[in-house]
């Protein structure tokens, strides 16, 4: 099948989370595409296993530009901070608010206090992203896209995690409210919604996830029910959805949910 080349060559893209995972992968597509890449996250240092090179360094290693800088996206002066610092690249052009947290809870044993961690991170992380990349874009005259990375939970309810999905539900409204409110500026707002992916976005996860898939999990961790591509998805498979929103040939794409789960919210 034919392939999708971007070009973001004297753009700059920040990617929170963009460590490990689909943040990585995300934001080493973006640099493969051209962009300054700014890696926006609490840590430095990969969760994916078998990778030991920070993201920051891989992009610089095949020849691209790029910088990491410690965010927690839940304090406003540290997200203002990254804005800030794309201006010494020509100003941010893509906001990709991808950092996320997840605590595990049913809805009768959830502890309050992860609720506000998710809170903070998943939902105040996405509106601070949108709000100080929005405010930084109207300020120079440069309308650019933000992509916010949801989640099949933004849709669909899963055992033991109602705060996880009710954060990402709000990812999901936050989308739509921001694309219709910044529409006339000409900033785009979508979001990507991952299915069953294969990350170390909890510990393990990896292999978890990849024998759930495959109809090889032990009693109890199968997912709610099979997906019809029969197999789990890779950051690889998200990070091109994301750049493609993110492009000029999505120039009239907004408030858009794109789901990348291999067909998992169509049964």
């Amino acid at each position: 099948m034919g392939t999708a080349n971007f070009d973001f060559s004297d753009e700059v893209a920040i990617v929170t989370g963009g460590s490990s995972g689909i943040g990585r992968a995300t934001a080493v597509e973006f640099g493969e595409a051209g962009a300054t890449v700014i890696v926006a996250d609490v840590r430095r240092d990969p969760k994916d296993l078998g990778e030991e090179a920070p993201t920051d360094e891989v992009i610089e290693d095949a020849g691209g530009r790029a910088e990491y800088i410690e965010t927690d996206v839940s304090d406003p002066d540290q997200v203002e901070s990254v804005v800030e610092a794309a201006r010494e690249y020509g100003g941010v052009d893509v906001m990709v608010n991808n950092a996320a947290l997840f605590r595990g809870g049913s809805v009768l044993d959830l502890d309050p206090a992860d609720m506000d961690a998710m809170f903070g991170v998943n939902v105040r992380g996405v509106l601070l992203g949108t709000q100080i990349a929005a405010q930084d874009m109207r300020e120079r005259g440069d309308p650019g896209a933000i992509v916010n990375t949801a989640s099949i939970s933004s849709t669909f309810a899963q055992h033991g995690q109602i705060g996880y999905d009710a954060t990402k539900g709000a990812v999901r409204m936050l989308t739509r409210g921001a694309a219709l409110e910044l529409g006339e500026t000409g900033i785009r707002v979508n979001a990507v919604a991952p299915g069953q992916i294969a990350t170390e976005f909890l510990e393990g996860w990896t292999e978890e996830a990849t024998a759930a898939a495959a109809g090889e999990a032990d009693e109890g961790e199968e997912f709610l029910k099979a997906i019809p591509m029969d197999r789990a998805g890779t950051p690889a498979d998200v990070a091109p959805a994301i750049v493609y929103l993110a492009s000029d040939a999505a120039g009239y794409t907004t408030g858009e949910l794109l789901h990348v789960d291999g067909g998992w919210h169509t049964c």
